[in-house]
């Protein structure tokens, strides 16, 4: 019988294939990202926003203002200098609070805490990506009942609109030059990874096996993609606690390099979690407890 789960917080070496333990909880904690200064982590739980510092190996609540309903969509500005979240802030009569979530819009806040800032109007809206330059944010959002991939612009707060195939597209993230962005699509049948045009042209598919494949991350130099593969086929969900490996795609040569499997799923790597030295990256891992 599992009373509970553990949460560990993991760091993959490249150079070396170690998995190095940093981190552990009975407290579910997901979503690390790396600062771009490369000095601490941040990660959700229970609904807040924590700082994990690399020396100290201690962490610390991030003041949020009156959101402490964040998922597991955040991360950084390229300048290090904002944190982006996504939180449901639902009405006080909602009938159906377990679809709360739907509820869900993008905010950004200083990276030192303080009073978020909406972007989205609109939603259910997950961030996922922040382009290069600062200027626009990558999101999934539901509109008209399908979840697609839309970009907005964070001053003048306009939505476009990059993907409308049936089915589920997800986890949109810029490539370190800003001319692609990398995605996890049912658009095939199946899901898999994809690449597009920034402005949402030239899509092409490029996984095609037998896993479920989610959240494709680019390493800060570009050259490859870690994402997080289901060994099972899961159709467009991705849920917690099951079978998964963290997969290296490599954009040069198409090779695909299994780096490592434990159990997790949904909160292992959801958001970018690349080092800025991209010679290592962080996931979370879970264990049954007894």
């Amino acid at each position: 019988m599992f009373s509970q789960i553990l949460s560990t917080l993991e760091v993959f070496h490249l150079e070396t294939g170690e998995r190095e333990i940093i981190y552990n909880d009975t407290t579910h904690f997901e979503a690390p990202n790396w600062s771009p200064d490369g000095s601490f982590l941040i990660f959700n739980s229970e609904g807040r926003l924590y700082r994990f510092d690399l020396e100290t190996k201690t962490k610390d609540l991030i003041d949020t203002g009156h959101l402490n309903t964040l998922n597991n969509d955040h991360g950084f500005s390229p300048d290090g200098s904002e944190i982006v979240i996504s939180a449901y802030n639902p009405p006080e009569d909602a009938e159906i609070p377990e679809q709360n979530w739907l509820t869900s819009k993008i905010y950004t806040l200083p990276v030192t805490g303080g009073l978020p800032k909406l972007i989205t109007k609109n939603y259910p809206s997950f961030w996922h990506g922040w382009s290069p330059d600062g200027k626009t944010l990558a999101f999934t959002g539901r509109r008209q009942g399908d979840f697609n991939i839309y970009t907005i612009d964070i001053n003048s707060k306009e939505e476009i609109q990059l993907t409308s195939a049936p089915g589920l597209d997800d986890g949109p993230e810029y490539s370190p030059n800003g001319k692609y962005i990398y995605y996890n699509s049912m658009q095939s049948g199946k899901m898999e990874l994809w690449r597009m045009n920034s402005d949402g042209d030239n899509k092409l598919q490029l996984t095609n096996d037998s896993f479920s494949n989610w959240f494709p991350h680019p390493s800060p130099e570009g050259n490859s993609l870690v994402y997080i593969a289901y060994l099972e086929d899961q159709g467009a969900d991705h849920p917690p606690m099951k079978n998964v490996a963290l997969r290296l795609f490599n954009l040069k040569d198409k090779s695909i390099k299994t780096l490592c499997e434990f159990i997790g799923g949904q909160g292992s790597i959801n958001v970018p979690s690349w080092s800025p030295d991209g010679k290592k990256f962080a996931f979370v891992s879970y264990k049954f407890m007894e």
